[in-house]
């Protein structure tokens, strides 16, 4: 992918009324939710805007939480103290206007949320997902994201030993 885009954080000169990604519930949370939550601090925000035209081409969400460890596949867990509960970087949702689809786009705002994760001051071990849908789960599974818990469509992709690049 060419740098047609850049990733930057919600603001309010972006215009979210257009954005379409052919999942309802993703985008009237994007037109009409996100904003409260960004101002109330539950979840932070993050675009594609198309570098030529500023229009969002995607996006994503990241809030901090954390899982208990006993729900953390026993080979994610083996160099973790004991805590109860380990702390995870949750990607909320993400989604790609249907304009977009194809250009590998969805799993540039992935790889974005993860490095932002890792590099956040804030310790995460993991970024977790609850995958909307099978094909969502599929998307997720294909970037190394394995299934926790007891929810079939509850993902984690473990961030330590990632390599940061520049």
């Amino acid at each position: 992918m060419t740098a047609r885009f850049t990733i930057e954080t919600l603001a309010s000169e972006h215009d979210r009324t257009g954005f379409s990604s052919g999942v309802e519930p993703l985008d009237k949370y994007f037109r009409e939710q996100v904003g409260q939550d960004m101002r109330r601090r539950v979840t932070a925000c993050y675009v594609a805007a198309e570098i030529t035209t500023s229009r969002i081409a995607g996006y994503y969400t990241l809030a901090a939480g954390n899982i208990p460890l006993a729900d953390v596949p026993e080979q994610l867990t083996k160099r973790l103290p004991r805590y109860k509960t380990v702390p995870i970087a949750r990607l909320g949702r993400l989604a790609v206007h249907l304009d977009y689809r194809g250009q590998k786009l969805g799993g540039a705002l992935l790889w974005g949320a993860m490095m932002r994760a890792i590099r956040s001051e804030v310790a995460v071990f993991a970024l977790v997902v609850d995958a909307k849908d099978d094909q969502a789960a599929a998307f997720y599974r294909h970037h190394g994201f394995v299934v926790f818990g007891s929810l079939p469509n509850q993902l984690i992709l473990s961030l330590t030993n990632r390599v940061i690049e520049a």
